[in-house]
């Protein structure tokens, strides 16, 4: 029998489950199958699943093509009335043993056919701890899942749920073993970050998370967290961040739009001069701070003059890497009945942003040059630098390890160390 083959989209949440589930795969014994992980964040991401499926089902005849992930949790009947797709499971069913159990040895038994239960019912936290997920220079840890905000443009509380926090404990516990186990950095997940704690006994914010693992892992040379709601950071989060060199220097914030009418169209819980004053605090008490964005192209609504305002709030806040996502209608959400801009036009303003993107980026690579960076090697020639800027070698560096570096260079894409 052959191992079951994992196909992951969306997400690096979803790529941390992916680890979670060829786990419990093996351990239930589960072959000859193909799963994939799908994502919903767009209806493209939708589309780009039942394409995958497709191909996956011409290149393995007969083969049993198990579908999981947010698309199958939102819209189960979509994958359940595709012909090659065998099984159809939830969010929350493939975290579970029993469900993988149901599944061995070649998907016999009387397992049903669609397993997805509602998710906004789970209320558990903690789902499949794995230990050391990514390269094997840095390990992702979840410690979040789900989403209590209802944004208008998004689906993803529908196939995540409301927010489950792991316990700080947990956390650090997991943490410990993987810097035993040799890793030097380790990246916090999760699906709405700066909501971690509000479930837990006295509500502990993210903030104190990060100071006790920082703390109680002193060994930890580096720990990222990963995309943050900006207007969510509380104060401890932001004390850490600007005092303690052991959390690296970038944050990808969650920003969306620079225009504040649009951002009450969203139902965001920020305005465009929440954005600027956090940025410029933040680079204030740490100047070696850069930031990423989620930005959406073309929200229903969105006029010239509103697209111009946050082209200028992207410069304004001084981000570095821009994330852009082209609006795309998700059916069930309100944006979805909102009126909507021209695909030309959205396409457009896309492409405007990532070209602004690319300057900023550009920029920052320069700024780089003739600096010194300790530098995290992810493969023998490749690592990133403190603010995940990518750097490459002209000579082997061990894996792993966190090497000095001077940059003498740039092609655009990648830092050059003398």
């Amino acid at each position: 029998m052959n191992a079951p083959v994992f196909t992951t989209l969306g997400c690096r949440l979803n790529a941390y489950e992916t680890e979670a589930m060829k786990d419990l795969a093996q351990q239930a014994g589960v072959a000859n199958a193909h799963v994939v992980n799908t994502c919903a964040v767009t209806a493209e991401a939708v589309r780009k699943a039942r394409q995958e499926i497709r191909k996956i089902a011409r290149e393995n005849p007969g083969a049993s093509i198990i579908v999981t992930g947010c698309a199958a949790q939102t819209e189960p009947e979509t994958f359940a009335a595709m012909p090659e797709v065998t099984r159809v499971i939830g969010n929350h069913e493939k975290m579970q043993p029993e469900t993988w159990a149901g599944l061995a040895p070649d998907l016999i038994g009387t397992t049903e056919r669609v397993q997805v239960d509602d998710i906004l019912s789970v209320q558990e936290t903690a789902g499949h701890l794995i230990d050391g997920f990514g390269t094997r220079a840095r390990a992702y840890v979840q410690v979040q899942n789900g989403c209590d905000h209802r944004c208008t443009f998004c689906i993803i509380p529908y196939g995540r749920g409301n927010s489950r926090s792991v316990p700080a404990g947990v956390v650090v516990e997991q943490i410990k073993r993987l810097v035993g186990a040799g890793y030097n950095e380790v990246v916090l997940t999760g699906v709405d970050l700066t909501s971690w704690g509000a479930d837990l006994p006295a509500t502990p914010k993210l903030g104190d998370l990060v100071r006790r693992i920082l703390k109680l892992v002193p060994d930890l040379p580096r720990l990222r967290i990963s995309s943050i709601d900006s207007i969510e950071a509380d104060p401890a989060l932001i004390e850490a961040i600007a005092a303690e060199p052991r959390l690296m220097p970038h944050l990808h914030l969650s920003l969306q739009a620079g225009d504040d009418m649009i951002l009450k169209r969203m139902k965001r819980r920020h305005l465009r001069d929440d954005a600027i004053r956090f940025c410029e605090d933040m680079r204030k008490a740490r100047p070696d701070l850069i930031y990423g964005a989620d930005i959406i192209a073309g929200f229903p609504t969105e006029t010239d003059e509103m697209f111009a305002n946050t082209l200028d709030m992207v410069r304004a806040c001084g981000l570095t890497w821009l994330h852009v996502f082209p609006y795309s209608p998700r059916k069930g959400t309100p944006a979805a009945r909102m009126p909507q801009v021209l695909k030309a036009v959205i396409k457009d303003r896309a492409a405007q942003l990532r070209a602004l993107g690319d300057q900023l980026a550009q920029a920052h690579l320069a700024q780089q040059v003739g600096r010194d960076h300790r530098v995290l090697m992810e493969s023998p020639r490749m690592g990133r630098t403190e603010q995940f800027t990518e750097t490459v070698f002209d000579t082997d560096q061990p894996v792993g390890s966190i090497v000095p570096a001077r940059i003498v260079g740039h092609d655009g894409a990648q830092l050059r160390a003398g």
